[in-house]
């Protein structure tokens, strides 16, 4: 493991960068769905493949589940994406 430095920054992430981070993003069963949020990913993460995405519809098929695998390069970069992720109108709920 390489040397991190002593910094706020290194200190409040559990994360090591780079690495590929799994996110997750539930919103309502719609034809557009996974095309959108990946269009959203690629802005954050402009090598992350499409055909990578995992999707999942609920049991009643109302919902749909949708795995990204991102290459995490910063700290501020996940934050960017959390962030138009849940506030998209698409979007219930991310993890």
């Amino acid at each position: 493991m390489a040397d991190v430095p002593d910094t706020p920054e290194s200190r409040a992430s559990l994360i090591e960068y780079p690495s590929d981070f799994p996110i997750k993003v539930m919103g309502a069963h719609h034809s557009d769905f996974a095309q959108v949020l990946t269009e959203v990913v690629l802005r954050h993460d402009p090598d992350f493949d499409p055909a990578t995405v995992e999707m999942r519809p609920s049991s009643g098929g109302n919902y749909l589940g949708l795995t990204f695998i991102v290459r995490a390069t910063s700290r501020e970069q996940l934050d960017a994406l959390y962030r138009e992720l849940t506030s998209h109108p698409m979007v219930k709920f991310v993890l």
